[in-house]
Order: structure tokens, then sequence, then C-alpha cells
């Protein structure tokens, strides 16, 4: 197989998944009475993460990618990130979705991960855009494409920083 295809593979059948994931996550937040704050990125962020990997495997194929050491050190930086994101993940249960989703009487997780990170979600997806662009040698849409998406992290980090601590009063 070539670097593309294995690293469209690594990237996508996962986002798939974690999309059904927060879909489910998504309607029993809703139904138990969470809101949206507002001012997030979402929807900016829904195009651009797939776009950000897009432009990574373009940028690899117009090179012909071999699968090699580096592609490898690029795989295990990619392995590190899945992990920490499904420790996340797992660590926030049925709160975690794409979406930022308050429910009623909540509280700020402080196990797991984020006994030691404040958002290790997006340290993780940092880590995923770094290990696609390692893979993909993607010199140029790597760099841009990850302090692109990294922008918008934060821009996100901000609105869920706002809606922990109205959660808090």
């Amino acid at each position: 197989m070539t670097a593309a295809v294995l690293v469209a593979l690594a990237v996508f059948i996962p986002m798939v998944a974690e999309a059904a994931v927060s879909a489910r996550h998504d309607r029993a937040l809703r139904a138990a009475g969470a809101v949206e704050p507002p001012g997030d990125v979402y929807k900016v962020m829904q195009a651009a993460y797939p776009a950000a990997f897009l432009v990574m495997l373009a940028e690899g194929l117009t090179r012909s990618t071999p699968v090699d050491g580096v592609f490898w050190i690029g795989a295990g930086i990619f392995a590190v990130a899945k992990v920490l994101k499904y420790w996340a993940i797992t660590t926030l249960g049925e709160r975690w979705t794409f979406r930022v989703l308050v429910p009623p009487r909540s509280r700020r997780v402080a196990s797991g991960p984020y006994r030691w990170i404040r958002h290790p979600n997006y340290v993780a997806v940092a880590g995923e855009l770094a290990g696609a662009a390692v893979m993909m040698r993607a010199l140029v849409a790597g760099p841009l494409a990850t302090l692109g998406f990294g922008a918008l992290m934060l821009a996100r980090i901000r609105v869920e920083e706002r809606a922990l601590d109205l959660e808090r009063q």
C-alpha cells in the first residue's frame, strides 16, 4: 500500500467512528438539557479538520512519499496522539462530543489525562496533525494546516473555558 492510502485509512476510518460516537453523545447530552455556548467555531472546525489531512495527503502524493523509517516515525507520533485522544474520550465518557455541550450541574473533569493537561484532546489532535505531516512529508501543508487548525483549537478552548467557568457558578 502507498503511504497516502495508509494515512487516509488511519485518519478517516477513526474520524467516521468518532463522528458516530460524538453524535450519539450529542443526542444524549441535549436530551439531558445540555446547552451549547455561543461563539463556538465548530462549523469551521468541522470542515477544516478533514481538509487539513486532505491537503497533507495531496502534498505527499506530489512526492510519491515512501513507506520508510520517516513514515513510521510519523505513524508513531500519530499513534501516541490517538492513544491520548481515546484516553480523553474514555475519561469524559458521554460528555465527549465534537461540540461544546454543557449539561446542567456538571463539573470540570479532573481525572484521566485531565489530571495533568487541561485540554488533552486538543494536544492529541495537534499530534495527529503533526504525525500525518511527518508520514506524508508535507513540508508546506503540514505546518500550515497544523498552525491553522491550532488557531481554531485556541478559539475553541476559549469557548470551552467560558462554558466551564459558567458551570461552576
